[in-house]
Formats: structure tokens, C-alpha cells, sequence
């Protein structure tokens, strides 16, 4: 072998991609255990408790973010202040629903008849606009069902005086049901996605997914085409998710998330490429594909419930416990179940039944019913 043949046979050193996060969540603690397979190091930050510390950042260092929002603080601005922080004129835009729904109309994406509420909007000049229920919602902040509050005009609420110019009106829609989709753009603008996810959520938290659903299938394009076409507006590299209230055969988006999704965690167990390793992927530039989806999956979110080593025992059941002090309202974990038969989904399903309390008899019920369609 010639000199020449070596030298073009030797293989370049892999690069070593350190993946900064600002926020150390679950999002962040599953972003890390699925950079470790690739030898990504990921390091989520606390960003909520004050410190003057410093980060050891390298100028070829990437940063990303679990959250929308942060404090300011030595770290976060350390964070969001690096040159390789991705995504960073996202995160706001999206963040204040005023300037969200701005973009989605701007690129025509239908989304919910929305205005924003300032000093001079009054009650009942939304109910003519909207109908007799309009649903208030803080521009910034507000989760889970947080932030939002009801104007009904048979009861005769008000405007909060404290959410004008902070908050949007947007007409009640009268939904058939919800969806999502998770998607990626690459460095290069090639977009890939997951199927069409069904969710279903209670008092505004998620508390069920199913995916893919043959059902959907033809709602896949139109998905896809509406968040393709964000994501190209704002050159996002990454995973993004839409939720969306389907009405019929059309789609309006609820809300767009810049980031790794609650409503993804199913492909955790379901596909071979996950939502967290498909964003590792497109912020470090490495190769991809369209994930493969292995078998249909139904995702429950665990909410202020203690851990049970009874889910453990069903045979198709995948724990992700995040090792938080459970509270009223707050995610704990999830289970992803394997739905390779009716049979073995009913089985899991009533277990749980059983062993769940009160609050997951609706939801539990509604998975059952999605598979007896």
C-alpha cells in the first residue's frame, strides 16, 4: 500500500461535542442519558438557584435550553451569552404568546382568533368578537393549565386588571380532539418528524399519549408542512413541537414548544432514535434519518402520585421515574407501554386501574377506548 493510501484510509478523530443545558429538569436529565450512548456530554445546569460560579465553556461548546424561560442570573447569562447558544432568538419569541401568535399569523398557520388584551380591550367586546367563552392567557409564564383564566359570559367575569398588556384573548374552540407532532430541522434545513401523536390532557396538564395512530395518518402532511414552515422562518435547528386542536380535517396550533416535548417520551420506548438523541443529533451536525418506529406506544404521565414497583410488573411497561418530591400537580414520571396487541394494552390498562387513583380513572379509560375503535 502506497503512503498516499494510507493517509487517505486513516479515519479523522471523532470530535468531542459537549452539550451544555440551560435547565436541569427531567428534560435535561433525559437529554444527558441520551447523549451518553454517543459520547455527547451533556450537562444540565441549575439555573434556578443563585451562584456566582463559573462554567468551564470552550469556544466549541453548544448550548441549549429544557425551558423557554429563565432567570437572569451569572449562569444563565453565561449560558445564553456563549456564541454556539442554539436557538437563542427563539426561546423569547416563543416564549411570549403575544409575539407566537404573531408569527403564526404572519406565516398564515392557522392557530385559535386571538388579540391581545391592553388597556383599552373591554369584556364585552371580546364576547362579541369570540362568543360568550374567551380564554385568557398570560403572554409569558403559565403551564400545565397555569396562567389562564376563563371570561364566561353567563357569569359575568372580568379582565384581571393585572393581565392587561400582559395577555392574550383567544376564541374557545370547540375541538374533536388533540394532537401533536415532533419534528427536527438539521443544520442544513432538512426537517424529519414522528407521526401525528394523540393526547389527552385534564384540568390542562397531559395526562395520556398514544402513537402513531393509522387514524391520523392523513392529518401527517398538513402537520408537517405547518411546522416545517416555522421552523424554516426561524432557521431552528433542532426538535420542535406543535400541539394542535384537530377540528375535522383541519389542524390549529395551540402552542409550538423549542425544545424536546412531554407529548414526544413515548418515542423513548417506541422508535429506535428518541426525541432526546434526534435533537442531540441536529445541534451537534451528526447524521439523520427519519426515526423508525419500532411498535405503537401509549405514554402515561405519573403525577403527583408516589412510585409503585407494581408498574414494574407489567410485562409491556417502561418506567421513567425523575426522582422529584412528588406534589400535588407535578410530573413525577412516566410509564411508556409497549402496544403490541389490544389484549396486552387492556390487560396493562386495568391493572393500572387498579392501582391508580382516582384522578387517572378518565384517562384510563380513554386509552382503553382508543383501542376498542
Amino acid at each position: 500500500m502506497s503512503k498516499q493510501d494510507s493517509q487517505s484510509n486513516t479515519q479523522t478523530p471523532a470530535k468531542q461535542h459537549n452539550v451544555w443545558v440551560l435547565g436541569d429538569g427531567q428534560l435535561g436529565a433525559m437529554l444527558s442519558h441520551a447523549g451518553q450512548p454517543l459520547a455527547i456530554n451533556v450537562r444540565p445546569v441549575d439555573i434556578m438557584t443563585p451562584s456566582d460560579e463559573r462554567l468551564p465553556l470552550q469556544g466549541t461548546d453548544i448550548i441549549t435550553a429544557e425551558r423557554e424561560q429563565w432567570p437572569e442570573s451569572s449562569l444563565s447569562l453565561q449560558l445564553s451569552e456563549h456564541p454556539h447558544f442554539i436557538n437563542g432568538h427563539v426561546f423569547g419569541r416563543l416564549a411570549d404568546r403575544f409575539t407566537q401568535k404573531s408569527l403564526l399569523d404572519e406565516l398564515s398557520v392557522p392557530t385559535s382568533p386571538w388579540e391581545l388584551v391592553d388597556d383599552n380591550t373591554q369584556t364585552e367586546a371580546l364576547h362579541q368578537q369570540y362568543g360568550d367563552r374567551v380564554l385568557l392567557k398570560r403572554r409569558t409564564g403559565g403551564y400545565d393549565g397555569k396562567g389562564q383564566h376563563w371570561l364566561k359570559q353567563a357569569e359575568a367575569t372580568d379582565i384581571p386588571a393585572d393581565w392587561r398588556n400582559e395577555a392574550i384573548a383567544e376564541q374557545a374552540i370547540n375541538f374533536d380532539e388533540e394532537v401533536s407532532i415532533v419534528g427536527v430541522r438539521t443544520q442544513t434545513g432538512e426537517c424529519v418528524f414522528y407521526p401525528l401523536t394523540l393526547n389527552l390532557h385534564q384540568d390542562g396538564i397531559l395526562m395520556a399519549s398514544i402513537a402513531p395512530l393509522t387514524r391520523l395518518d392523513h392529518l401527517q402532511p398538513q402537520a408537517e408542512t405547518m411546522l416545517t414552515s416555522v421552523m424554516d422562518e426561524l432557521e431552528y435547528v433542532g426538535v420542535m413541537a406543535m400541539e394542535c386542536f384537530r377540528v375535522g380535517d383541519k389542524l390549529l396550533v395551540n402552542e409550538l414548544a423549542p425544545r424536546v416535548h412531554n407529548s414526544g417520551h413515548w418515542t423513548q420506548s417506541g422508535c429506535h432514535i428518541n426525541q432526546f438523541e434526534l435533537h442531540l443529533r441536529a445541534l451537534c451536525g451528526l447524521p439523520i434519518h427519519k426515526p423508525q418506529v419500532n411498535f405503537q406506544c401509549v405514554m402515561v404521565n405519573l403525577i403527583g402520585v408516589d412510585k409503585d414497583d407494581r408498574w414494574l410488573s407489567l410485562p409491556n411497561a417502561e418506567l421513567f421515574w425523575y426522582n422529584k418530591e412528588v406534589r400535588v400537580g407535578r410530573k413525577v414520571g412516566h410509564l411508556n407501554l409497549s402496544a403490541h396487541s389490544n389484549d396486552m394494552v387492556n390487560d396493562s390498562i386495568g391493572q393500572l386501574q387498579q392501582w391508580m387513583p382516582q384522578q387517572y380513572q378518565a384517562p384510563l379509560a380513554w386509552i382503553l377506548d382508543e383501542f376498542s375503535r
